[in-house]
């Protein structure tokens, strides 16, 4: 019954906010996300955002508070503007996205032939990349952990697709699907910024050792696939925008298990330059740092 009620809530909301003003769901939404006082959720992100802001604790901490405000309501402004993506055409999506620099390493990736592999933070509106993505003739794969009730994940699922973003569950099939897009030369983009399963590799982030998925780094080691970072912005005004990293190098120079390390490595040193561009709007509501 839970599960159903979950179901019913999300989908009742997600029609509501296709159908009002984008400017009154978005206004709303970054209202109430701001308001919201959840104690482990604003603990994780002000841990999170005083790593990606730098310097020493005593300067990061007048800032901190205000960024962590910035970054709730930038938080439900990205579920207004993905909840609302469905409802916009085409060329509303192509007039307001604009992929500000890098566009010419991922086009040369991808007529290269040999697929695209796309290493994402959860920085402002990725489906809005997506969404841009497949207006350009490149429409991209993507995983999504699962939700309970699975209704609600078929539903999240339903509604990317709409948009032209493919979603595939993170499971033991999740790899081959991957591995076959990037082999028929498609885009296959991973938010990546976070370890979901636990089994990552240790990076150096923000000055402390974490974890990263090694999908995206194994993905293109294995195939052959270009390997691009990337963050979608949200801003300025109900704009977005991309940037896109130079090819990050993954050749095959001994082990493989090697070759991922330093290769996710790599990628980490690119997330943080794209973080640090806009850090109140990295959407990691969970913890990422060992607290000091």
């Amino acid at each position: 019954m839970a599960g159903r009620v979950r179901v019913a809530v999300f989908r009742s909301l997600g029609a509501l906010i296709e159908r009002v003003p984008e400017s009154v769901a978005v206004a709303v939404a970054r209202r109430i996300s701001r308001s919201l006082r959840v104690k482990d959720a604003r603990r994780n992100l002000a841990l999170n955002l005083a790593h990606a802001l730098g310097g020493t604790p005593a300067a990061r901490e007048p800032l901190i508070e205000r960024f962590v405000d910035r970054a709730m309501a930038s938080y439900g402004q990205y579920w207004a503007e993905s909840a609302k993506l469905a409802a916009l055409s085409g060329s509303t999506i192509s007039d307001r996205f604009q992929i500000a620099e890098g566009r010419g390493y991922l086009d040369a990736a991808h007529d290269a032939g040999a697929g695209v592999v796309v290493a994402l933070p959860h920085m402002g509106s990725w489906e809005w990349g997506g969404a841009f993505l497949a207006q350009i003739g490149m429409p991209m794969t993507a995983v999504a952990e699962a939700l309970e009730p699975p209704a609600l994940f078929d539903w999240f699922k339903a509604k990317r697709e709409r948009i032209g973003i493919t979603i595939e569950p993170l499971d033991a099939h999740a790899g081959t699907v991957l591995l076959e897009t990037l082999r028929r030369g498609g885009v296959v983009g991973l938010l990546c910024d976070r370890d979901l399963v636990g089994n990552g590799i240790p990076v150096d982030f923000f000055g402390e050792r974490v974890t990263l998925p090694a999908g995206p780094a194994t993905l293109a080691l294995r195939t052959g696939a270009a390997l691009v970072a990337a963050a979608c912005y949200a801003g300025p005004g109900r704009d977005h925008f991309a940037v896109i990293t130079p090819p990050i190098p993954a050749k095959r120079l001994g082990r493989l298990r090697d070759d991922v390390a330093r290769v996710t490595q790599a990628i980490a040193h690119e997330l943080e330059n794209l973080i640090s561009r806009a850090p109140e709007q990295w959407h990691v509501l969970q913890p990422r740092f060992d607290p000091q």
